[in-house]
């Protein structure tokens, strides 16, 4: 029976934790929030509203635990790698670009052309993902 590779829970504890802090920060008046909430056709008043009437914590801890989960598949598919390649941090980007481009971007992509998803220059604005290549405000 073929084991699981060692996985570093620490590292993966810490980039669930990082995955967390950077979408916090994406979706917050500092980064994207208002060009965000404007290409879905919404003011700040109706997300603030929204935000009140939602379960915050629940959305948080969600919010986190599919971080987590990501930042631990990421480390299954490179440990699984490092068994049979020498890794270095060249290569991890690498992977995880490949990993990006094959599942993330394109499943992305394809959500983006529905008619009814809130977009501009043909990417999806939706919480998974944000158009950063516009220049229109």
């Amino acid at each position: 029976m073929q084991h699981y590779p060692t996985i570093n829970y620490l590292a993966v504890l810490v980039a669930g934790i990082v995955i967390f802090v950077l979408g916090g920060l994406w979706y917050s008046p500092v980064m994207f929030a208002r060009r965000w909430i404007a290409l879905q056709g919404r003011t700040e008043e109706q997300e603030r509203a929204q935000a009140a009437a939602a379960n915050m914590p629940l959305m948080y801890v969600s919010a986190f635990i599919c971080g987590f989960v990501t930042a631990w598949v990421m480390a299954m598919i490179l440990a699984h790698i490092a068994a049979s390649l020498e890794l270095n941090a060249a290569h991890g980007a690498l992977i995880g670009f490949m990993v990006w481009l094959g599942f993330a971007a394109t499943t992305s992509y394809a959500t983006a052309l529905s008619p009814e998803s809130p977009s501009s220059c043909g990417l999806s604005t939706r919480r998974t993902t944000s158009c950063v290549s516009c220049s229109q405000e």
